[in-house]
């Protein structure tokens, strides 16, 4: 199943748990949900932007 803009927010959110609890305090990660899922990159990013806003975690996002 290809993901929602819902689902990637669910998923994000669900990262940002896991990396408050486990101390992880950098995320590496290419254009997720875009490219052959056909999400927005705009739209992510901005999710993305929302759901780590509040913390101290660095996310560099590659385009490869």
């Amino acid at each position: 199943h290809k993901p929602t803009y819902d689902s990637m927010r669910q998923s994000l959110e669900a990262m940002k748990v896991h990396c408050l609890n486990n101390g992880v305090t950098d995320i590496s990660m290419p254009r997720i949900g875009c490219g052959l899922d056909g999400l927005e990159w705009s739209k992510v990013s901005a999710i993305l932007g929302e759901v780590f806003e509040d913390t101290d975690i660095n996310i560099t996002v590659y385009s490869l």
